[in-house]
């Protein structure tokens, strides 16, 4: 099961790294994707036919109950294979469809992304993986609907997507931790057996809100419709998918997989129900007068979802029986009406009904195959979605609680299906008869390969109408199995049941459609909005809604926020300060009983220098910034002796090499920063408000520093705690094969979160380098310092000489020593890698070694002169070390260990002896890749600044200095 997850993953990943133009080996990749899923997920119908639930279990957080679980039943099965077979079709579908103008690699990248996120949610075990796999559901289809992002409504429409369903994701998240709380576990099987606890329990009644709001939402019930309608803006092949076999089914799926622990209360059946039939009255109602075709199949697909939805509201097992059987035959029938839109709008050049007519006499085939998927769709006797008609229309007659709801299905349902039975006869109609289309060309079948998908699912629903028993009877019996249990009840999948009550309202419907559309078929294509329902805009409340939400927030920040850095630094320190002094208002201050050591004088001299250095840089920071970074370096080697005086050379290591790094960064910053003047009072009379503010920000930042140093006395005056560090002192070794208690903590007992952190720097690298891309220096800044202009100027001045060449003369010596130092550096990067494991040194230390080099080359050499010998890559330095990283811990899960399971072994080779070898050097040599990739990508941004700001402004000539000439 977990290579059934990870292959569409896998495929997304390869096909991102393919070429723009690359677009039959990106289809070849995703159809092999998804047809290899297929496959798989088949070969596992026959072991749950045998009644048997798979199941595989990864520990994650056992202590929280938490595990990473791939549950396998009949329902996760049939919505698992509608999303690799489905997936499969669309690939070949949109191999045609697509533009060789777009970047069709990425497409397929996206579409893989997203199969994977849906068959995590399907064959989640876990309720919080569950969880999370709905909303990275969300995500990709937000990249999925704005794959046109030069379009403006594929835009904000994927954007309405991703907030209307990602806030339901997080009302979801929350259900089901409410779930959690009540049952004791989030495991779907305990769940599952918990269903009188949690119906019983006071909690139920908001988890049942905020799950049902999360599954609403994504499956675009009413009042969470609207997005659904502006997602059409997204490719044809996205609709065929996301919105009739997959993305609006996750929602489906929820309530079907939290049925029998949620469903069978009033509250369930009032609220499922209700909405049920408000989205399958207004969605019929608002198909019928779209004049899109995929706006008026966007409109129908919302009336189907509300079909299922009401069916499972209804809370009998039939009725989910039939919930189910709909939500497959939905699928087939819809995905190929998309596909059947996609390709009339492919050759038609529009999807506008009121341009449409006549195409069957060019397009026979698609014609044929659209009028039998549409006639599915209206329920027509023989094919498949008169079956599940027949099934909802039974299951409205039923008389199962007297309340007024109950007696207005069978009116309600009926008025629904008069509505889908006109819009489908609409649909045909109006595109594939009439006279000749007014369209500038003569249109034409698409190619045979991109009607292949249309005619197989086509197909599906002819076999299923004329042979449901054997077609579709056992994989319906399998999942209404795993849903229901020993309450599976009998039903009869003949399509012949006698004369009956479901087919007279079933016969009545398709008449009154016919006959509706044939008396208001010319007035249709003269409305531009539906009736009542038109009224209810939902696009402009979303939009409404959103802006107040932003009007709002702009206002908190206009009263609560500042420009400027020192207001809120105050407001941090503050709020630090306050909670430091909360706990001893309460307990008080007090020392503990251990005596103080005595001080050794040259150790005190040294912390007399590090304040002296600390108060002169906080003195000259407003004014003298190079003073101030230079006085604070000098800081920070004060911390790093510390270090070494107190046998911690592996701090003292990384302190010394991060000193070193920031410095030069920052030094190199400083350059663009506008210059700071002081400022001049009248009469050299300080305003009192001036002195008010400096002495507040003293007296605060006195009492932050004292407090902290307060704290840190106290606490060194008591005995140390039985920590965790104990057990990584006593495990390090034994458990890690590392002797390096700090690197070993980094790469294997914390290495989970050495990932999270090396992804935030990635994260915050790629951020750093956009902003700068855009940075602008104030116009002060942009001329060169004085004395490099003198040497220009002289330069200028001298016979055979260009501008610069004083200053190369001047580091002609560095920079000789520079380079032939630059792969010294390299090795003692790699020693300080390989040796990180059981001495001083590791992954972090080795990177930011490995950065030095690449700054002092830049710094001696110049820009153009380093990057015209060194190709530094760093965004492949940082994709190698994130995969590096997280593929060590994959390895790990590959042979049945947890995620980020270190190994080591000693391996005795010939000459060298016993060689330690540690699976966690990998991990280290990740982190080794990134640090070396973030930081060089920073510095690649600080640098090109002084490239190209000469390019954009002109500076005036400078005379030599004297002593020049």
């Amino acid at each position: 099961m977990w290579l059934i997850l990870m292959l569409p993953l896998m495929g997304s990943l390869a096909v991102a790294l393919l070429s723009t133009g690359a677009r039959n080996a990106a289809g070849l990749i995703a159809g092999a994707t998804a047809l290899a899923g297929t496959v798989l997920i088949g070969c596992l119908y026959p072991v749950l036919a045998g009644g048997r639930v798979l199941e595989s279990r990864i520990a994650w957080l056992p202590s929280l109950g938490v595990d990473l679980v791939l549950r396998l039943d009949g329902l996760s099965w049939l919505f698992a294979s509608l999303v690799l077979a489905i997936g499969f079709l669309v690939v070949i579908y949109a191999r045609y469809y697509m533009s060789s103008q777009d970047p069709v690699p990425r497409f397929f990248s996206f579409l893989l992304a997203f199969m994977g996120a849906m068959l995590g949610l399907v064959l989640s075990g876990n309720l919080v993986q569950l969880a999370f796999f709905w909303e990275l559901t969300s995500l990709t289809s937000f990249l999925l609907i704005g794959y046109w992002h030069q379009n403006e409504s594929a835009r904000t429409s994927a954007r309405m997507a991703l907030i209307v369903t990602a806030a339901g994701g997080l009302c979801l998240l929350l259900g089901v931790v409410l779930i959690g709380k009540i049952v004791g576990s989030y495991d779907l099987k305990d769940v599952l057996a918990s269903g009188d606890a949690i119906r019983q329990h006071p909690l139920y009644m908001p988890a049942l809100i905020l799950v049902l709001i999360g599954a609403f939402s994504k499956s675009a019930q009413f009042p969470f419709h609207f997005w659904l309608p502006h997602a059409m803006a997204a490719p044809t092949p996205v609709s065929a998918y996301l919105h009739s076999a997959t993305m609006v089914k996750a929602g489906i799926f929820v309530m079907i997989r939290l049925w029998p622990v949620l469903a069978g209360t009033d509250a369930w059946y009032y609220i499922v129900t209700s909405t049920g039939v408000a989205t399958l009255v207004v969605g019929a109602w608002a198909a019928i007068f779209q004049q899109d075709l995929k706006g008026l199949l966007a409109y129908s697909t919302i009336s189907h979802l509300g079909i299922i939805t009401l069916l499972l509201g209804i809370s009998s097992p039939l009725a989910a029986v039939a919930a189910i059987f709909h939500t497959l035959n939905h699928a087939f029938f819809k995905a190929s009406l998309f596909m059947a839109a996609g390709i009339i709008d492919h050759e038609a050049g529009t999807r506008d009904l009121r341009r449409l007519s006549g195409l069957y006499r060019f397009m026979p085939i698609t014609g044929t195959l659209a009028m039998v998927a549409a006639a599915a769709m209206a329920g027509v006797p023989l094919l498949n979605g008169f079956l599940s008609k027949e099934m909802l229309l039974a299951e409205a007659l039923e008389d199962y609680n007297d309340t007024w709801l109950d007696q207005a299905l069978p009116y309600l349902v009926s008025l629904a299906l008069v509505f889908s039975v006109l819009y489908s006869v609409r649909f045909i109609h109006q595109t594939f008869f009439g006279p000749r289309p007014e369209l500038g060309h003569t249109p034409h079948e698409a190619p045979h390969w991109m009607r292949v998908p249309i005619e197989v699912l086509v197909l599906a629903c002819l076999l299923i109408g004329i042979f449901p028993a054997i077609t579709i009877g056992p994989i319906l019996g399998l999942a209404a199995h795993a849903v229901l249990g020993d309450s599976t009840p009998a039903y009869s999948l003949a399509i012949w049941h006698g004369f009956s009550q479901p087919l007279f309202l079933s016969v009545v419907a398709l008449v009154l459609g016919a006959v509706g559309y044939v008396l208001f078929a010319g007035r249709l294509n003269a409305i531009s909005a539906p009736p009542l329902v038109g009224l209810l805009k939902g696009r402009r409340m979303f939009d409404a809604a959103l802006y107040f939400l932003v009007a709002g927030a702009r206002w908190l920040e206009t009263r609560t926020g500042t420009n400027r850095l020192q207001p809120q630094l105050r407001v941090l320190v503050m709020v630090a300060l306050l909670a430091g002094v909360l706990p001893f208002l309460h307990y008080g201050y007090s020392l503990g009983s251990r005596h103080g050591t005595v001080l050794d004088p040259g150790f005190g001299i040294l912390w007399v220098i590090g304040g002296v250095l600390a108060i002169a840089g906080a003195w000259q920071a407003k004014y003298q910034r190079l003073a101030a970074v230079v006085l604070v370096s000098g800081v920070g080697m004060v911390s790093c002796i510390t270090f070494v005086w107190l046998s911690a050379p592996d701090l003292a290591l990384t302190q010394l090499l991060v000193e070193t790094v920031t410095t030069v960064l920052l030094l190199l910053g400083l350059r663009w920063l506008p210059k700071r003047l002081p400022d001049v009072w009248p009469e050299r009379h300080t305003p009192a408000s001036v002195r008010v503010r400096r002495a507040r920000d003293l007296l605060i930042a006195i009492l932050a520093g004292g407090g902290m140093a307060l704290v840190s006395f106290a606490v060194m005056t008591r005995p140390l705690p039985d920590t965790i560090s104990r057990f990584f002192i006593e495990h390090s070794y034994a458990d890690a094969g590392g002797r390096n208690v700090v690197n070993v903590i980094l790469v294997d007992f914390r290495a989970f979160d050495t990932l999270g952190e090396i992804t935030v720097l990635a994260i915050v690298a790629i951020t750093v380098f956009s902003l700068l891309r855009r940075f602008r220096p104030a116009g002060e800044s942009v001329r060169g310092p004085l004395q490099q202009r003198r040497q220009d100027a002289f330069d200028e001045a001298g016979e055979d000489r260009e501008p610069g060449d004083t200053l190369s003369d001047y580091l002609l010596a560095p920079r000789v020593i520079i380079e032939w130092l630059f792969p010294v550096i390299i090795v003692f990067a790699l020693y300080l890698l390989i040796r990180g494991h059981d001495l001083p040194g590791g992954g972090f230390a080795a990177g930011v070694t490995m950065s030095i080099a690449l700054v002092l080359q830049y710094i001696a050499a110049g820009t153009r002169s380093a990057e015209s010998r060194l190709r530094v890559r760093p965004m492949n330095w940082m994709a190698g070390g994130l995969l590096a990283a997280a593929g060590t811990g994959t390895a790990a899960m590959l042979f049945g260990y947890p995620f980020l399971t270190s190994w080591f072994r000693y391996l005795d080779l010939p000459i060298i002896g016993k060689v330690p070898i540690a699976t966690a050097l990998l991990f280290d040599l990740g982190v080794f890749l990134l640090v070396v990739g973030a930081t060089a990508v920073i510095l690649i941004a600080i640098a090109h600044q002084s490239i190209r700001t000469p390019l954009r402004q002109k500076v005036a000539p400078v005379e030599p200095a004297p002593e020049q000439i």
